[in-house]
Protein backbone atom coordinates (compact mmCIF):
# COMPACT_ATOMS: atom_id res chain seq x y z
CA UNK A 1 0.00 0.00 0.00
CA UNK A 2 1.40 3.37 -0.96
CA UNK A 3 1.75 5.97 1.75
CA UNK A 4 -0.25 9.15 1.17
CA UNK A 5 1.44 12.49 0.93
CA UNK A 6 -0.38 15.45 2.41
CA UNK A 7 -0.84 18.78 0.70
CA UNK A 8 -1.13 17.49 -2.89
CA UNK A 9 -3.00 20.63 -3.91
CA UNK A 10 0.17 22.64 -3.23
CA UNK A 11 3.09 20.36 -4.14
CA UNK A 12 5.64 23.19 -4.28
CA UNK A 13 4.72 24.41 -0.80
CA UNK A 14 4.79 20.83 0.43
CA UNK A 15 8.32 20.30 -0.92
CA UNK A 16 9.52 23.56 0.60
CA UNK A 17 7.91 22.59 3.88
CA UNK A 18 9.79 19.30 3.94
CA UNK A 19 13.03 21.23 3.43
CA UNK A 20 12.37 23.41 6.46
CA UNK A 21 10.60 26.42 4.91
CA UNK A 22 7.55 27.68 6.78
CA UNK A 23 5.15 30.44 5.74
CA UNK A 24 5.25 31.65 9.33
CA UNK A 25 8.88 32.67 8.66
CA UNK A 26 7.56 35.45 6.43
CA UNK A 27 5.09 36.53 9.11
CA UNK A 28 7.86 36.62 11.73
CA UNK A 29 10.16 38.62 9.44
CA UNK A 30 7.39 41.09 8.67
CA UNK A 31 6.54 41.42 12.37
CA UNK A 32 10.15 42.18 13.39
CA UNK A 33 10.60 44.68 10.56
CA UNK A 34 7.34 46.47 11.36
CA UNK A 35 8.25 46.57 15.04
CA UNK A 36 11.63 48.17 14.27
CA UNK A 37 9.97 50.82 12.11
CA UNK A 38 7.02 51.26 14.47
CA UNK A 39 9.22 51.93 17.51
CA UNK A 40 11.12 54.58 15.54
CA UNK A 41 7.86 56.22 14.52
CA UNK A 42 6.66 56.16 18.13
CA UNK A 43 9.84 57.77 19.44
CA UNK A 44 10.76 60.22 16.68
CA UNK A 45 7.70 60.59 14.47
CA UNK A 46 7.89 60.54 10.70
CA UNK A 47 11.30 60.69 8.93
CA UNK A 48 13.79 62.21 8.70
CA UNK A 49 15.05 60.57 11.90
CA UNK A 50 18.03 61.83 13.94
CA UNK A 51 21.72 60.90 13.50
CA UNK A 52 21.49 58.63 10.46
CA UNK A 53 20.03 58.74 6.98
CA UNK A 54 16.82 56.92 6.12
CA UNK A 55 18.81 54.53 3.91
CA UNK A 56 21.10 53.62 6.82
CA UNK A 57 18.10 52.81 9.02
CA UNK A 58 16.47 50.76 6.24
CA UNK A 59 19.65 48.71 5.83
CA UNK A 60 20.02 48.27 9.59
CA UNK A 61 16.44 47.11 10.12
CA UNK A 62 16.65 44.68 7.19
CA UNK A 63 19.87 43.08 8.46
CA UNK A 64 18.52 42.93 12.00
CA UNK A 65 15.32 41.28 10.80
CA UNK A 66 17.38 38.63 9.00
CA UNK A 67 19.39 38.01 12.19
CA UNK A 68 16.20 37.53 14.20
CA UNK A 69 14.74 35.04 11.70
CA UNK A 70 18.03 33.11 11.50
CA UNK A 71 18.11 32.90 15.30
CA UNK A 72 14.51 31.66 15.33
CA UNK A 73 15.38 29.03 12.71
CA UNK A 74 18.51 27.65 14.32
CA UNK A 75 16.78 27.80 17.68
CA UNK A 76 14.24 25.25 16.44
CA UNK A 77 11.27 27.60 16.31
CA UNK A 78 10.36 26.43 12.79
CA UNK A 79 10.49 22.70 13.44
CA UNK A 80 7.23 20.99 12.63
CA UNK A 81 5.07 21.02 15.74
CA UNK A 82 1.91 18.94 16.16
CA UNK A 83 -1.31 20.77 16.89
CA UNK A 84 -2.16 18.22 19.56
CA UNK A 85 -0.89 18.99 23.05
CA UNK A 86 0.98 22.10 21.94
CA UNK A 87 3.69 23.45 24.23
CA UNK A 88 4.03 27.14 25.22
CA UNK A 89 6.01 29.17 22.68
CA UNK A 90 6.46 32.51 24.46
CA UNK A 91 9.35 31.50 26.75
CA UNK A 92 11.24 29.84 23.90
CA UNK A 93 10.64 32.80 21.58
CA UNK A 94 11.77 35.23 24.30
CA UNK A 95 15.11 33.44 24.74
CA UNK A 96 15.77 33.41 21.01
CA UNK A 97 14.68 37.04 20.62
CA UNK A 98 17.07 38.04 23.40
CA UNK A 99 19.91 36.12 21.74
CA UNK A 100 19.21 37.75 18.36
CA UNK A 101 18.93 41.24 19.85
CA UNK A 102 22.17 40.78 21.78
CA UNK A 103 23.95 39.79 18.58
CA UNK A 104 22.55 42.85 16.79
CA UNK A 105 23.79 45.08 19.63
CA UNK A 106 27.29 43.54 19.55
CA UNK A 107 27.44 43.84 15.77
CA UNK A 108 26.35 47.48 16.02
CA UNK A 109 29.09 48.24 18.55
CA UNK A 110 31.75 46.43 16.53
CA UNK A 111 30.88 48.19 13.25
CA UNK A 112 30.59 51.57 14.96
CA UNK A 113 34.02 51.15 16.54
CA UNK A 114 35.53 50.05 13.24
CA UNK A 115 34.00 52.98 11.38
CA UNK A 116 35.26 55.49 13.96
CA UNK A 117 38.73 53.93 14.03
CA UNK A 118 39.07 54.33 10.28
CA UNK A 119 37.61 57.81 10.31
CA UNK A 120 34.83 56.69 8.03
CA UNK A 121 31.34 58.09 7.86
CA UNK A 122 29.21 57.14 10.85
CA UNK A 123 26.58 55.82 8.42
CA UNK A 124 28.82 52.80 7.85
CA UNK A 125 27.75 51.45 11.24
CA UNK A 126 24.62 49.37 11.83
CA UNK A 127 22.30 51.95 13.43
CA UNK A 128 19.76 50.57 15.87
CA UNK A 129 19.13 52.75 18.96
CA UNK A 130 19.56 50.59 22.06
CA UNK A 131 16.24 51.69 23.59
CA UNK A 132 14.48 50.70 20.39
CA UNK A 133 16.29 47.37 20.30
CA UNK A 134 15.17 46.49 23.83
CA UNK A 135 11.57 47.21 22.87
CA UNK A 136 11.87 45.10 19.70
CA UNK A 137 13.35 42.17 21.68
CA UNK A 138 10.37 42.12 24.04
CA UNK A 139 7.68 42.76 21.42
CA UNK A 140 9.17 40.33 18.88
CA UNK A 141 8.71 37.42 21.30
CA UNK A 142 5.05 38.37 21.73
CA UNK A 143 4.56 38.85 17.98
CA UNK A 144 6.11 35.44 17.19
CA UNK A 145 3.76 33.79 19.70
CA UNK A 146 0.73 35.56 18.22
CA UNK A 147 1.80 34.53 14.71
CA UNK A 148 1.74 30.88 15.72
CA UNK A 149 -1.67 31.27 17.30
CA UNK A 150 -2.92 32.87 14.08
CA UNK A 151 -1.39 30.15 11.87
CA UNK A 152 -2.82 27.43 14.12
CA UNK A 153 -6.28 29.00 13.83
CA UNK A 154 -6.06 29.20 10.02
CA UNK A 155 -4.85 25.60 9.78
CA UNK A 156 -7.71 24.36 11.92
CA UNK A 157 -10.24 26.25 9.79
CA UNK A 158 -8.73 24.81 6.60
CA UNK A 159 -8.10 21.22 7.71
CA UNK A 160 -10.50 20.80 10.60
CA UNK A 161 -9.51 19.57 14.07
CA UNK A 162 -6.71 16.96 14.42
CA UNK A 163 -7.82 13.41 13.58
CA UNK A 164 -6.43 11.15 16.28
CA UNK A 165 -5.73 7.43 16.21
CA UNK A 166 -5.25 5.86 19.66
CA UNK A 167 -2.94 2.81 19.70
CA UNK A 168 -1.88 0.45 22.47
CA UNK A 169 -2.70 -2.64 24.45
CA UNK A 170 -6.33 -3.06 25.48
CA UNK A 171 -5.72 -2.05 29.10
CA UNK A 172 -4.04 1.17 27.96
CA UNK A 173 -6.81 1.85 25.45
CA UNK A 174 -9.33 1.59 28.28
CA UNK A 175 -7.33 4.17 30.25
CA UNK A 176 -7.43 6.49 27.23
CA UNK A 177 -11.20 6.05 26.88
CA UNK A 178 -11.77 7.03 30.50
CA UNK A 179 -9.66 10.16 30.23
CA UNK A 180 -11.18 11.17 26.90
CA UNK A 181 -14.67 10.77 28.34
CA UNK A 182 -13.83 12.90 31.37
CA UNK A 183 -11.96 15.58 29.40
CA UNK A 184 -14.70 16.22 26.80
CA UNK A 185 -12.01 17.89 24.65
CA UNK A 186 -13.54 19.03 21.34
CA UNK A 187 -10.24 20.37 19.96
CA UNK A 188 -9.62 17.00 18.29
CA UNK A 189 -11.58 13.96 17.16
CA UNK A 190 -10.72 10.29 17.73
CA UNK A 191 -11.09 8.46 14.39
CA UNK A 192 -9.78 4.98 15.29
CA UNK A 193 -8.48 2.68 18.01
CA UNK A 194 -5.88 -0.01 17.28
CA UNK A 195 -4.61 -2.77 19.58
CA UNK A 196 -2.39 -4.47 16.94
CA UNK A 197 1.04 -2.85 16.69
CA UNK A 198 1.48 -4.09 13.11
CA UNK A 199 -1.79 -2.57 11.87
CA UNK A 200 -1.21 1.05 12.90
CA UNK A 201 0.19 2.39 9.61
CA UNK A 202 -2.66 0.94 7.50
CA UNK A 203 -5.25 2.11 10.02
CA UNK A 204 -3.80 5.62 10.09
CA UNK A 205 -3.89 5.70 6.29
CA UNK A 206 -7.49 4.54 6.08
CA UNK A 207 -8.70 6.88 8.84
CA UNK A 208 -6.65 9.82 7.48
CA UNK A 209 -5.24 10.31 10.96
CA UNK A 210 -3.11 13.40 11.54
CA UNK A 211 -1.85 12.23 14.95
CA UNK A 212 -1.21 8.93 16.69
CA UNK A 213 -1.40 8.63 20.48
CA UNK A 214 0.76 5.67 21.47
CA UNK A 215 -0.46 4.54 24.88
CA UNK A 216 1.87 1.54 25.35
CA UNK A 217 5.58 2.30 25.60
CA UNK A 218 6.45 -1.39 25.12
CA UNK A 219 5.50 -1.02 21.44
CA UNK A 220 8.52 1.18 20.78
CA UNK A 221 10.87 -1.76 20.35
CA UNK A 222 8.85 -2.85 17.30
CA UNK A 223 8.13 0.65 16.02
CA UNK A 224 11.68 1.98 15.69
CA UNK A 225 12.75 2.86 13.12
CA UNK A 226 10.46 1.58 10.36
CA UNK A 227 6.95 2.31 11.68
CA UNK A 228 7.88 5.75 13.04
CA UNK A 229 9.55 6.60 9.71
CA UNK A 230 6.53 5.49 7.68
CA UNK A 231 4.13 7.52 9.81
CA UNK A 232 6.41 10.55 9.54
CA UNK A 233 6.50 10.30 5.73
CA UNK A 234 2.68 10.24 5.79
CA UNK A 235 2.74 13.52 7.70
CA UNK A 236 1.37 11.86 10.85
CA UNK A 237 2.83 12.88 14.19
CA UNK A 238 3.30 10.39 17.03
CA UNK A 239 2.92 11.17 20.71
CA UNK A 240 4.02 8.63 23.32
CA UNK A 241 2.28 8.45 26.69
CA UNK A 242 4.78 8.54 29.54
CA UNK A 243 4.29 7.34 33.07
CA UNK A 244 5.62 8.77 36.31
CA UNK A 245 8.64 6.47 36.07
CA UNK A 246 9.77 7.94 32.72
CA UNK A 247 9.31 11.53 33.88
CA UNK A 248 11.79 10.86 36.70
CA UNK A 249 14.43 10.27 34.01
CA UNK A 250 14.37 13.95 33.05
CA UNK A 251 11.97 14.04 30.11
CA UNK A 252 11.17 17.62 29.17
CA UNK A 253 8.62 19.37 26.96
CA UNK A 254 5.77 17.14 28.11
CA UNK A 255 2.47 17.60 26.27
CA UNK A 256 -0.90 17.10 27.87
CA UNK A 257 -3.73 15.45 25.94
CA UNK A 258 -6.97 14.65 27.79
CA UNK A 259 -5.16 14.89 31.11
CA UNK A 260 -2.42 12.39 30.11
CA UNK A 261 1.27 13.30 29.63
CA UNK A 262 2.88 12.64 26.24
CA UNK A 263 6.20 13.29 24.53
CA UNK A 264 6.68 13.81 20.80
CA UNK A 265 8.36 10.93 18.94
CA UNK A 266 10.52 11.87 15.97
CA UNK A 267 12.19 9.66 13.34
CA UNK A 268 15.43 11.54 14.00
CA UNK A 269 16.94 12.55 17.32
CA UNK A 270 18.48 15.79 16.04
CA UNK A 271 16.05 18.29 14.41
CA UNK A 272 16.84 19.57 10.92
CA UNK A 273 17.57 23.08 12.24
CA UNK A 274 20.29 21.67 14.51
CA UNK A 275 21.76 19.58 11.68
CA UNK A 276 21.96 22.70 9.48
CA UNK A 277 23.50 24.70 12.32
CA UNK A 278 26.03 21.93 12.87
CA UNK A 279 26.97 22.02 9.17
CA UNK A 280 27.37 25.80 9.29
CA UNK A 281 29.58 25.46 12.38
CA UNK A 282 31.76 22.89 10.58
CA UNK A 283 32.37 25.21 7.63
CA UNK A 284 33.07 28.19 9.89
CA UNK A 285 35.63 26.24 11.95
CA UNK A 286 37.34 24.94 8.80
CA UNK A 287 37.70 28.46 7.41
CA UNK A 288 38.97 29.90 10.70
CA UNK A 289 41.55 27.12 11.18
CA UNK A 290 42.59 26.83 7.53
CA UNK A 291 46.26 27.91 8.09
CA UNK A 292 46.67 25.39 10.92
CA UNK A 293 45.18 22.27 9.41
CA UNK A 294 46.64 22.95 5.95
CA UNK A 295 50.18 23.10 7.38
CA UNK A 296 49.67 20.05 9.63
CA UNK A 297 48.09 18.04 6.82
CA UNK A 298 50.98 18.87 4.48
CA UNK A 299 53.61 18.05 7.11
CA UNK A 300 52.07 14.68 8.01
CA UNK A 301 51.75 13.83 4.31
CA UNK A 302 55.50 14.41 3.77
CA UNK A 303 56.40 12.30 6.82
CA UNK A 304 54.05 9.54 5.73
CA UNK A 305 55.57 9.51 2.25
CA UNK A 306 59.02 8.78 3.69
CA UNK A 307 57.88 6.46 6.50
CA UNK A 308 55.36 4.26 4.67
CA UNK A 309 55.92 5.01 1.00
CA UNK A 310 53.24 4.70 -1.59
CA UNK A 311 50.31 4.47 -1.69
CA UNK A 312 50.14 7.47 0.62
CA UNK A 313 46.38 7.31 1.18
CA UNK A 314 44.21 4.40 2.16
CA UNK A 315 40.72 4.25 0.67
CA UNK A 316 38.08 2.32 2.49
CA UNK A 317 34.31 2.06 2.20
CA UNK A 318 32.58 3.39 5.30
CA UNK A 319 28.96 3.91 6.35
CA UNK A 320 27.86 7.53 6.46
CA UNK A 321 24.72 9.52 7.17
CA UNK A 322 21.50 7.64 6.51
CA UNK A 323 23.40 4.37 6.21
CA UNK A 324 24.80 5.31 2.78
CA UNK A 325 28.36 4.31 2.03
CA UNK A 326 31.23 6.51 0.83
CA UNK A 327 34.95 6.10 0.11
CA UNK A 328 36.83 7.43 3.12
CA UNK A 329 40.44 8.63 2.90
CA UNK A 330 43.07 8.05 5.58
CA UNK A 331 46.83 8.05 5.71
CA UNK A 332 47.93 4.45 5.35
CA UNK A 333 49.39 3.16 8.64
CA UNK A 334 49.24 -0.61 7.97
CA UNK A 335 50.99 -2.90 5.53
CA UNK A 336 49.49 -2.99 2.06
CA UNK A 337 48.48 -6.65 2.59
CA UNK A 338 47.03 -6.03 6.07
CA UNK A 339 43.69 -7.66 5.21
CA UNK A 340 44.86 -10.23 2.72
CA UNK A 341 43.88 -12.88 5.27
CA UNK A 342 40.76 -12.69 7.37
CA UNK A 343 39.13 -9.71 5.64
CA UNK A 344 37.73 -6.77 7.62
CA UNK A 345 38.59 -6.84 11.31
CA UNK A 346 38.95 -4.38 14.16
CA UNK A 347 42.40 -3.21 15.20
CA UNK A 348 43.77 -4.71 18.40
CA UNK A 349 46.37 -3.45 20.90
CA UNK A 350 49.88 -4.02 19.52
CA UNK A 351 48.47 -4.95 16.10
CA UNK A 352 51.35 -6.44 14.07
CA UNK A 353 49.87 -5.08 10.83
CA UNK A 354 50.66 -1.50 11.84
CA UNK A 355 53.89 -0.04 10.41
CA UNK A 356 56.11 0.74 13.43
CA UNK A 357 57.01 4.25 12.21
CA UNK A 358 53.29 5.03 11.88
CA UNK A 359 52.09 3.96 15.32
CA UNK A 360 52.23 7.53 16.60
CA UNK A 361 49.92 8.59 13.75
CA UNK A 362 47.25 6.19 15.00
CA UNK A 363 47.89 7.12 18.63
CA UNK A 364 47.37 10.83 17.91
CA UNK A 365 44.63 10.22 15.30
CA UNK A 366 46.75 12.11 12.75
CA UNK A 367 46.03 9.39 10.20
CA UNK A 368 42.45 10.76 10.11
CA UNK A 369 43.47 14.19 8.75
CA UNK A 370 42.61 13.51 5.05
CA UNK A 371 38.99 13.19 6.19
CA UNK A 372 38.92 17.00 6.31
CA UNK A 373 38.20 16.77 2.57
CA UNK A 374 35.03 14.82 3.37
CA UNK A 375 34.00 17.48 5.88
CA UNK A 376 34.21 20.10 3.13
CA UNK A 377 31.90 18.04 0.89
CA UNK A 378 29.48 17.28 3.73
CA UNK A 379 30.02 13.51 3.82
CA UNK A 380 31.56 13.89 7.26
CA UNK A 381 31.51 16.34 10.14
CA UNK A 382 34.22 17.56 12.51
CA UNK A 383 32.40 15.91 15.43
CA UNK A 384 30.18 12.87 15.17
CA UNK A 385 30.03 9.09 15.45
CA UNK A 386 33.02 7.20 14.09
CA UNK A 387 32.47 5.96 10.49
CA UNK A 388 32.51 2.16 10.51
CA UNK A 389 32.96 -0.35 7.71
CA UNK A 390 29.80 -1.86 6.16
CA UNK A 391 30.92 -5.40 7.01
CA UNK A 392 31.22 -4.51 10.68
CA UNK A 393 28.13 -2.29 10.75
CA UNK A 394 25.94 -5.10 9.39
CA UNK A 395 26.94 -7.30 12.31
CA UNK A 396 26.55 -4.54 14.89
CA UNK A 397 23.04 -3.71 13.66
CA UNK A 398 21.94 -7.32 14.22
CA UNK A 399 23.56 -7.62 17.64
CA UNK A 400 23.02 -4.14 19.15
CA UNK A 401 19.56 -2.58 19.45
CA UNK A 402 19.40 1.02 18.23
CA UNK A 403 22.74 0.89 16.40
CA UNK A 404 21.26 2.44 13.23
CA UNK A 405 20.41 5.66 15.11
CA UNK A 406 24.08 6.68 15.09
CA UNK A 407 23.72 7.20 11.31
CA UNK A 408 21.33 10.14 11.74
CA UNK A 409 24.20 12.62 11.37
CA UNK A 410 27.38 12.53 9.27
CA UNK A 411 30.22 10.58 10.90
CA UNK A 412 32.88 12.66 12.60
CA UNK A 413 36.62 13.19 12.45
CA UNK A 414 36.37 13.02 16.24
CA UNK A 415 33.52 12.42 18.63
CA UNK A 416 32.39 11.68 22.14
CA UNK A 417 32.99 7.94 21.68
CA UNK A 418 36.42 8.56 20.12
CA UNK A 419 37.75 10.61 23.04
CA UNK A 420 36.43 8.13 25.59
CA UNK A 421 37.20 4.96 23.63
CA UNK A 422 39.93 3.57 21.43
CA UNK A 423 40.20 1.71 18.14
CA UNK A 424 39.49 -1.62 19.83
CA UNK A 425 36.80 -0.42 22.29
CA UNK A 426 33.57 -2.46 22.36
CA UNK A 427 31.02 -1.22 19.79
CA UNK A 428 28.09 -1.20 22.23
CA UNK A 429 30.15 0.91 24.64
CA UNK A 430 30.82 3.43 21.85
CA UNK A 431 27.15 3.45 20.84
CA UNK A 432 26.18 4.73 24.28
CA UNK A 433 28.39 7.78 23.78
CA UNK A 434 27.15 8.27 20.19
CA UNK A 435 23.51 8.35 21.29
CA UNK A 436 24.34 10.58 24.22
CA UNK A 437 25.95 12.99 21.75
CA UNK A 438 22.89 13.03 19.47
CA UNK A 439 20.46 13.70 22.29
CA UNK A 440 22.54 16.44 23.94
CA UNK A 441 24.08 18.12 20.88
CA UNK A 442 24.94 21.81 21.07
CA UNK A 443 27.69 24.01 19.60
CA UNK A 444 29.26 24.14 23.06
CA UNK A 445 29.41 20.33 23.19
CA UNK A 446 31.16 20.24 19.80
CA UNK A 447 33.74 22.79 20.95
CA UNK A 448 34.28 20.85 24.18
CA UNK A 449 34.88 17.61 22.26
CA UNK A 450 37.30 19.36 19.91
CA UNK A 451 39.23 20.76 22.88
CA UNK A 452 39.36 17.35 24.55
CA UNK A 453 40.48 15.78 21.27
CA UNK A 454 43.46 18.16 21.17
CA UNK A 455 44.35 16.99 24.67
CA UNK A 456 44.12 13.33 23.55
CA UNK A 457 46.39 14.10 20.59
CA UNK A 458 48.96 15.88 22.76
CA UNK A 459 48.88 13.05 25.30
CA UNK A 460 49.33 10.50 22.47
CA UNK A 461 46.75 8.26 24.04
CA UNK A 462 46.75 4.67 22.70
Amino acid sequence: MSEPSRGRRRPLLGRLNRRGFRLVMLLDALAVLLLAVGVMLYRFGVPPWPTYTLGAYAFSFSVSTLIFVVAFYFGGLYEREPRLGGVPVLAHAARLSLAAGSFVALLNLALTGLAQQRGSLIERALPFPIQNLVAVIVLAAVAVTLNRTFVHHLRTRREGPPRVLVAGDESDLELARRHLEIAHDDSFVVVAEVDDRRAVVDAAHEARATDVLLMSGSWLDDWYPRTIGRLDRMGTTILLRVTGRETLFGLDRLREVAGLPFVLLLPQTMPSSQRHFKRLLDLALLVLTLPVWAVVLGGVALYQLFAAGRPLLYRQTRVGVGGETFEMLKFRTMRVDAEAEGGAQLSTPGDARVIPACRWLRATRADELPQILHIITGRMSIVGPRPERPELTAGFEKEIAGYTRRHEVPPGLTGLAQIHGRYHTDAEYKLGYDLQYLVNWSPILDLEIIARTIWVVLARRV
